[in-house]
């Protein structure tokens, strides 16, 4: 049976540190994230950025917009954001109803930019120079050093829709001298390439989409998925990936408290490239 990696201890630990950076500060940190339309996912995730910040001593600040808000009024209140000095971070929630994300990402001063995706950033991310990094992809690292197990010269594979979220993990990867590749979730004969790999990252929303004759025996597989089964909140990986994977992150509990704890870690270290 597999190791579990346990994302909610290691994320109260970065937090602990993130509080006690707090305390050091002449003046309090602030997070602004803007909510726009009812997406329960996206309300739920804006919460628990909110509790946390509160929790570590962050100010914390959100713009609840109806769905119909235009392009430019969320762009007016970013630029407004950016100009102030007790802001370090601003966060858009994503997906937004129908707005330009792209657009909307551009509009936020790279030095806020604490998801990271802004294309300054982007730019960063393979150069020697401090980058801001998005949270989730900190938190995939966590875990799989959380693991103990030597990475050079292992070989990943990410499971994703996504060539952009993939990017920012795969250098991270890379650093550590992984090889790293990425696949769409439907890609023929996929399971001749996930069960050669020593890691296995999975984020295609898809409940019991990898199971365990998918993958490697003693694998690393870091599950980013979250579904609802028959109201349950479950992640990409089937409970059967236990049965062969060495190490697993578990949904809840693995990824998520790791991204919330990496991004108010992200509005320290931006406050810091802002002086």
């Amino acid at each position: 049976m597999s190791e579990i990696l346990q994302g909610k201890q290691l994320s109260k630990e970065i937090l602990e540190k993130v509080a006690k950076q707090l305390k050091k500060q002449k003046q309090p940190l602030g997070l602004a994230a803007i909510l726009v339309g009812n997406n329960p996912a996206s309300k739920l995730y804006v919460s628990l950025k909110e509790q946390a910040a509160k929790e570590v001593g962050m100010y914390f600040e959100r713009f609840d917009l109806p769905a119909r808000t235009s392009q430019k009024e969320i762009i007016d209140i970013i630029e407004k954001l950016n100009a102030r000095n007790d802001i370090h971070g601003i966060l858009v929630q994503f997906p937004l109803p129908n707005q330009n994300e792209d657009k909307i990402v551009r509009a936020i001063d790279p030095l806020k930019d604490i998801d990271g995706f802004h294309p300054v950033n982007r730019a960063l991310w393979s150069t020697q120079r401090p980058a801001i990094f998005p949270p989730v992809a900190l938190a995939v690292m966590e875990l799989i050093d959380a693991s103990h197990q030597p990475l050079q010269g292992k070989q990943a594979i990410i499971i994703a829709n996504s060539e952009l979220f993939a990017q920012p993990i795969t250098i991270l990867l890379n650093q550590k001298g992984v090889e790293t590749q990425r696949f769409s979730p439907d890609e023929s004969a996929l399971a001749s390439k996930t069960r050669i790999a020593d890691i296995i990252i999975v984020a295609v929303g898809r409940a019991d989409f990898l199971t365990k004759d998918m993958v490697k025996d003693g694998a690393i597989v870091i599950d980013i998925g979250t579904n609802k089964k028959e109201s349950k909140n479950v992640g990409d990986a089937s409970e059967n990936v236990k049965e062969v994977a060495g190490f697993i992150s578990p949904v809840p509990g693995g990824v998520g408290p790791l991204t919330v704890a990496y991004l108010l870690k992200n509005v320290v270290d931006a406050s810091k490239m802002q002086k």
